[in-house]
């Protein structure tokens, strides 16, 4: 019983009690989160929101902005531009849009942090690297609170506590790093070279809209163009995208069939 009592002595003194407290709050979170009650994209703190293609749905027929967002998930990557107007409207919530401004949701502290980025300790969720810092602190100085005495020794192991677990943090956090790619924002360039659907009666210089898949598996409506009126190009047809006009913010497309030669 004497050592456990010693045990809390120290961990109540000075320096150790600083860290004890925080280290009593990070240990709350993570069994929170090992039960479920927070669930994992809590740990992405900005990421949680949905990192998938926009949301909500594009008119199916008329004019409108360079893209209408399509897909799942709340906030998140869009692809940028407005929502294109047409019979059904179009509704959804946003997330970055690369050229169309930002909506709510997207990045927050999570690879993100400017303080952690400074100190080194960037690339990982912020929750991560504060856990890391607060149980190497009180690691630290819980064993040089026991092994000093007086508030001289004490203030010098506070100093040591915080060095020595920032530099175990920025050794640790390396190998984490391969764990928690960032990710990388959804472009329009992203979408030439794919197959869309089209979704208008016809496609002509000035007019046309397309269904097209992202990588994600999420969909969104974009605006198409062909130089050249084609008939083939209507409603249901595939085409490939090849290219996109920055000016008029459209994708250019051409009559594709992906089914093989021979079927």
């Amino acid at each position: 019983m004497a050592g456990t009592g010693d045990f809390f002595a120290a961990a109540l003194a000075f320096p150790t009690a600083l860290f004890s407290f925080a280290l009593v709050v990070v240990v709350g979170y993570w069994l929170l989160m090992l039960i479920g009650g927070l669930g994992f994209d809590a740990v992405h703190g900005g990421h949680g929101v949905g990192h998938h293609l926009g949301a909500g749905h594009a008119g199916h027929a008329g004019h409108g902005g360079p893209v209408g967002h399509v897909g799942h998930g709340v906030g998140g990557h869009g692809v940028g531009g407005n929502v294109a107007h047409g019979a059904s409207g179009g509704h959804g919530t946003g997330g970055h849009g690369t050229g169309g401004g930002t909506a709510d949701g997207g990045h927050g502290a999570g690879h993100h942090g400017g303080v952690l980025d400074a100190l080194g300790l960037g690339g990982v969720p912020a929750t991560v690297a504060v856990s890391l810092l607060v149980a190497l602190a009180w690691f630290v100085s819980l064993a040089g609170t026991v092994l000093t005495s007086g508030a001289p020794a004490r203030g010098g192991v506070f100093v040591v506590a915080l060095v020595a677990s920032w530099a175990g943090t920025r050794v640790l956090v390396r190998p984490l790093r391969r764990l928690f790619p960032e990710d990388r924002p959804v472009t329009r360039g992203d979408f030439v070279g794919r197959v869309c659907v089209i979704r208008t009666g016809r496609v002509t210089a000035d007019f046309g809209q397309a269904e097209v898949t992202a990588e994600d598996g999420s969909t969104a409506t974009v605006q198409v163009r062909t130089p050249q009126a084609d008939p083939e190009l209507t409603a249901g047809r595939t085409a490939l995208i090849y290219d996109y006009d920055a000016d008029g913010e459209h994708f250019l497309v051409a009559p594709f069939d992906p089914s093989p030669p021979g079927l």
